[in-house]
């Protein structure tokens, strides 16, 4: 189930793959990451006041040697500022046409087209809401993990999760703390987000992205790159992956502290 390409540019098959998996797929993200050397000069070229930005807290949960991760599987939870707290079970990469239909039915079921420059990888996302305080217990010991997510979310991590794993025995991986804001720059025409994740070590990610419909994957890619290029904004740095990073750095952090 091949659904994942990095390269500079892609070749004609993979542009018949990604063209396959927008037919299935509920939406686009577009993504860009810039290079940690040119962030400042990126906010202020668009003009983003940092003050204005929510505060998340985020959570991973695998086991210390992330076989989750490398069997496809992400399994999250966030505390949002002023909005209150979710959790999702992701899965990826996928092939649209591979899955039940009774669960792209399920209004908590999401497939998506995550697009950047060079690559794409095409998730399916099982989401739920939290009620308010239940993952600060969590991640705390004080109720157990398997609490902060719906029958359907456990379902679907059984389904996809390795024989014997469970999300109680799972470890705590975070937080992450994020900055996000939304903004909507009148000449671009769409509603651009741009998160900035900040890791314990002192190094930052920041990711300017936009969603759009599949039938406007093309078009939207081609304005959001026109935007940014004429904001002097790097749009050929190595791109790099918030999720991946997170659980490389905890996982490490877990086995030096096992070791120790």
């Amino acid at each position: 189930m091949s659904a994942t390409r990095t390269r500079p540019a892609l070749s004609d098959d993979a542009l018949v793959e990604v063209l396959s998996l927008l037919e299935g797929a509920d939406s686009v993200e577009l993504k860009l990451t810039v290079p940690e050397s040119s962030q400042r000069s990126a906010i202020a070229a668009l003009g983003l006041d940092p003050l204005e930005a929510q505060i998340r807290q985020v959570f991973f949960f695998d086991t210390p040697d992330l076989a989750l991760s490398r069997s496809g599987v992400v399994v999250r939870a966030r505390r949002v500022q002023g909005k209150g707290e979710d959790s999702v079970v992701k899965l990826r990469p996928i092939v649209p046409d591979e899955l039940p239909t009774e669960l792209r039915r399920s209004p908590s079921f999401v497939v998506e087209v995550d697009a950047m420059p060079g690559g794409y990888v095409c998730s399916a996302s099982m989401k739920g809401a939290v009620k308010t305080g239940t993952v600060r217990e969590a991640v705390a010991g004080q109720r157990p993990l398997r609490k902060l997510f719906s029958k359907e979310q456990r379902e679907f991590f059984g389904e996809h999760a390795a024989a014997g794993t469970s999300l109680d025995s799972l470890s705590t991986l975070g937080p992450i703390f994020v900055l996000k804001l939304k903004s909507a720059p009148g000449e671009h025409g769409r509603r651009l987000v741009t998160e900035l994740w900040l890791y314990p070590d002192g190094s930052r990610i920041l990711e300017l992205s936009t969603r759009c419909a599949t039938s406007d994957a093309f078009q939207a890619a081609a304005e959001a790159r026109a935007f940014l290029v004429e904001r002097g904004i790097d749009v050929s740095g190595e791109q790099q992956t918030k999720t991946h990073k997170a659980l490389e750095f905890f996982s490490k952090e877990l086995q030096r502290n096992a070791s120790g």
